[in-house]
């Protein structure tokens, strides 16, 4: 607790004084007593303010509590700042939309470059200039206005039957007909996907994106949906030879304990990392945050995010969570080792986020997930 210099109150409870009569009266002695209580505990409402109060901070995000959960606790240890964070799975922009000035929200953070820029060009976001944030955070990796800052990368990648697996594939390989009735892979629409689609698009253009979309249709084993973590039970199940999926959940399932069912599909499949055919980059999507419009907690939102980019936060992302850091020269586990050496798109991911409207209608228009 930490004091605050006393303000009196201008217009404090006026309590009748009792006549000596009254006095003997027990209906006059609680009323005393009650309003001696109310005097009191208005005077020290404004004298004591709670320590944690002041030392906190507030995120608003759609990253998985589980995941948040060790980055939050090692940054209060080492700050002495609380963290009270709120978890959306959907609305994050509708609700600080909807707060407007008011809003408490000091930090919003989204798992997809989209997110992110939707919350930038809503005016949602303010921009910010830290050195430690830019010389961990590549250009490529935030926006040119300060407003967003990548946090970790997550690669879109192949999980194979390790017995049929090829030696490499490239993202255009997944539409060829020699893959018919092997592939597995979640709803087109979800944003991981959209985000790859979008890509596509930048590389190749929206025909032969949409001609890609269709191969990868007719290559289906099963009409799309689940999740990441599907595709390797299927992959173990036989229904399909390969799916596509983000790299760290395949690091999860391949880390659970043993003979725990995520450890047995982690066994069952292979990572593989595709590459675009003309750059020879992987598509990486991103965890990125920015510091509210209207952050009450400005200073220590900031703290927030240099620490996240700090080693000791981005060897967290790396060792706990399976993504890849944005800083350089920070080690990785050994799960992640055993992928091989990641090679991102250097493709502006604002660029990618452009074509996102578009690569939708593109998998609607395919009748993608139908």
């Amino acid at each position: 607790m930490r004091t605050v210099p006393i303000r009196i109150p201008q217009k404090i409870p006026v309590m009748n004084l009792p006549t000596q009569r009254s006095l003997r009266r027990p209906a006059a002695h609680a009323r005393i007593a009650r309003g001696l209580v109310a005097v009191v505990a208005l005077i020290a409402a404004q004298v004591w303010v709670p320590q944690a109060q002041a030392q906190a901070v507030n995120l608003y995000t759609t990253r998985e509590p589980a995941l948040m959960r060790p980055l939050i606790e090692a940054f209060t240890a080492k700050s002495g700042i609380k963290v009270n964070t709120v978890f959306f799975k959907d609305g994050l922009l509708e609700r600080v939309k909807s707060e407007g000035a008011a809003s408490p929200a000091d930090v919003l953070m989204t798992a997809d470059i989209g997110n992110v820029v939707d919350l930038a060009t809503n005016g949602l976001l303010q921009p910010i200039r830290s050195a430690e944030i830019e010389s961990a955070v590549p250009p490529t990796l935030r926006s040119p206005e300060g407003t967003w800052f990548a946090l970790s990368l997550r690669d879109r990648v192949v999980y194979a039957n390790p017995a049929t697996a090829p030696a490499s594939l490239t993202y255009e390989d997944l539409a060829k007909p020699e893959w018919k009735g092997k592939v597995c892979i979640r709803s087109g629409q979800h944003p991981y996907n959209v985000a790859l689609v979008a890509s596509m698009i930048q590389h190749n253009g929206i025909a032969a994106t949409e001609a890609w979309l269709r191969g990868v249709k007719r290559n289906l084993a099963r009409r799309p949906g689940g999740g990441d973590r599907d595709v390797a039970r299927d992959i173990l199940g036989g229904l399909c030879e390969i799916g596509i999926a983000n790299a760290y959940y395949a690091g999860q399932m391949k880390s659970a304990g043993q003979g725990t069912q995520a450890r047995q599909w982690g066994d069952a499949i292979k990572v593989i990392r595709p590459t675009f055919e003309k750059t020879g980059g992987t598509f990486v999507n991103v965890t990125a945050a920015g510091i509210a419009a209207h952050a009450p907690n400005k200073a220590r939102a900031i703290a927030l995010l240099e620490f996240l980019v700090s080693d000791a936060g981005q060897r967290l992302y790396t060792g706990i969570d399976f993504e890849y850091p944005v800083r350089a020269g920070v080690p990785l586990s050994p799960v992640m080792e055993a992928f091989g050496p990641l090679v991102p798109d250097d493709t502006p991911l604002e660029t990618i986020a452009a074509q996102r409207v578009v690569a939708s209608r593109l998998i609607d228009r395919v009748g993608f997930d139908q």
